[in-house]
């Protein structure tokens, strides 16, 4: 172990220790038994500790390239953290995705409760809730005195999701059971003593959410600002979060317009090849109700992407991947309560004794479409974020333990949108239905960086937009100023997105700006990167190969992908 990795597995040690949710969810051992401080005095040693890693890596000596690599990522993903304290970023982390408010909830899904002694971890973590949400509310408050303040749309949506925990709200099923209330009840055990901890720990817990609730909606909403958007200077930062790289926000807008205008007309296209010289809008109104296209049970909607990942990873491993054994599954799981409409992916644990897992929200909706879920699994499992992240786990001998542990989102959800695209390359999208959903999942991604970039600038709908992509869609003229009804109809009509989830997706990118501009732009560099390569190969381009390179390099900023495949 060279120094630097030394250093970088460190950093991943102390990390985990000064954030035990971040460790849990990283699948790091021995501390989720602990919750995490969220407080302005413990922001403040996480600061005081990064400096100290910097400080040190400056040192080093770089023994070869594997190290030149790492110091690079460590430098670039450590350098964005300081960059957010000293905006204050902390003082105001609340959205209605991923949050303090989603994170000390969701982390219990991941935990494992096989065991007695699982639920004892558990037990000693949610005695600790109402403490660490605690520290939550002191980091808020401190915002609302240095007037570092969040938009009130995502302080109520986050309160919402509080609000469904303690039973305060209905889940969206109906139900007003406060969700740890029904997690502990899914102990088996005989142990009395342990079950009557867990329901005391549970009750604790809700009661917090509770108190949680009702100081964000009567305290932090009242004093939140009104304007959605951040500006410029603001987005652009922290865009580079998200991205490892800077953008120009104006060139990727007008560049998001073109692509959104070639999907849309393969949209068309497809729509008529479908139903017969119908709109995409009236294809997509007659799938939402086709037996055929649509599952009405969520349980088994989620055998059914089960199904779909099992067979992708038979189909891939060997043909277009190279997939370990201990990759060879990842789970379909159904998400908590409260999530926001988006499938996601959570990674294995280091051990590997936690698989990959894909999760299915349930937002409402009475039935599933999985015209349009194929191509999103495609991307959350496999070939998307699971070969991707996990992957990258079981580089040891090149990657640091940092490397390994870490992920810029355009490098990943770049990665996970070419899966989808390749799987349309590769012929398997041959029902017009499912290609239709891929599209439309294209769409939605274009869309995001339109969306995205317009609201929190401010940017009108320019003069030379394609009048196709206005058409049928309420307000949306040149010279229209972006907000989030617009957006939401733009989303519902161009996307094929249901009312639903046009919702959640707008307050979602409202709550994280630049997060959503990384699916497409991200895209955009991997598709890049690989005609790079195959323009070099020509004739001699192994396509399995390159993807296998690629996977080995592990995530880094898009500012150095291309230069790092280019020199694989």
């Amino acid at each position: 172990m060279t120094p630097v990795f030394d250093l970088a597995s460190r950093i991943v040690e102390e990390n985990a220790a000064s954030h035990p949710i971040v460790a849990t969810y990283q699948g790091i051992p021995g501390h989720d038994h602990l919750m995490s401080d969220w407080s302005p005095a413990a922001e403040d040693a996480r600061h005081a500790q990064t400096l100290g890693w910097l400080a040190e890596l400056d040192t080093l000596p770089l023994e070869n390239d594997d190290d030149r690599l790492a110091a690079a990522v460590i430098r670039e993903r450590l350098g964005s953290g300081l960059a957010q304290y000293e905006t204050s970023e902390h003082l105001r982390t609340i959205n209605v995705l991923w949050s303090p408010v989603q994170l000390v909830r969701n982390v219990f899904t991941v935990m494992p409760t096989a065991t007695d002694e699982h639920w004892r971890t558990i037990a000693e973590r949610l005695e600790a809730v109402p403490w660490s949400l605690g520290t939550a509310i002191a980091a808020y408050a401190e915002g609302i005195a240095r007037d570092v303040l969040p938009a009130r749309r995502q302080v109520l949506g986050a309160a919402k999701v509080a609000a469904v925990c303690a039973g305060v709200d209905a889940a969206p099923d109906g139900s007003a059971t406060p969700w740890f209330e029904g997690f502990v009840g899914g102990y088996a055990g005989d142990d009395a003593a342990l079950a009557e901890r867990l329901r005391s720990a549970a009750a604790g817990a809700t009661a917090a959410y509770a108190d949680l609730t009702a100081w964000l909606r009567d305290v932090y909403a009242p004093a939140a600002a009104e304007a959605d958007g951040v500006g410029r200077e603001r987005y652009v930062r922290m865009a580079r979060v998200y991205l490892g790289a800077d953008i120009d926000p104006e060139e990727t807008y007008s560049w998001a317009w073109g692509e959104l205008a070639a999907i849309s007309r393969r949209m068309t296209e497809c729509a008529a090849r479908l139903y017969g010289g119908v709109t995409p809008q009236e294809a997509q109104a007659r799938l939402d109700v086709d037996p055929e296209h649509t599952i009405v049970d969520a349980e088994e909607t989620r055998a059914w992407l089960q199904r779909v990942a099992d067979e992708t990873t038979a189909s891939f491993n060997g043909r277009f991947f190279d997939i370990p054994e201990r990759m060879l599954t990842c789970e379909a799981v159904l998400a908590p309560p409260g999530s926001a409409a988006a499938p996601y992916y959570t990674g294995p644990s280091e051990d590997f004794s936690r698989p990959g897992r894909a999760w299915l929200p349930q937002i409402g909706e009475d039935r599933f479409r999985t015209w349009w879920l194929l191509s999103v699994w495609h991307h959350e499992a496999v070939p998307g974020h699971h070969l991707q992240i996990a992957y990258a786990k079981l580089q040891s001998e090149r990657l640091s333990r940092f490397q390994r542990m870490t992920g810029v989102s355009g490098h990943s959800e770049g990665w996970a949108l070419y899966a989808e695209r390749l799987m349309d390359e590769l012929g398997y999208y041959t029902d017009p239905a499912d290609e239709l959903g891929f599209l439309s999942n294209q769409a939605m991604r274009a869309v995001r960086v339109v969306v995205d970039i317009g609201l929190h600038l401010g940017l009108e709908i320019p003069a030379d937009a394609d009048p196709a992509l206005l058409d049928g869609v309420a307000g949306a003229v040149p010279g229209a100023v972006w907000d989030p009804a617009l957006a939401r109809e733009f989303l519902r009509v161009r996307a094929l997105q249901t009312e639903g989830f046009s919702t959640s997706e707008v307050d979602r990118y409202l709550g994280l700006p630049g997060q959503a501009i990384c699916y497409k732009v991200g895209e955009r560099e991997w598709l890049a990167a690989r005609e790079d390569a195959r323009a070099a190969a020509g004739d001699d381009f192994d396509l399995k190969a390159w993807h296998m390179r690629a996977l080995a390099l592990g995530s880094v900023g898009l500012a150095v992908l291309r230069a790092e495949l280019a020199s694989a």
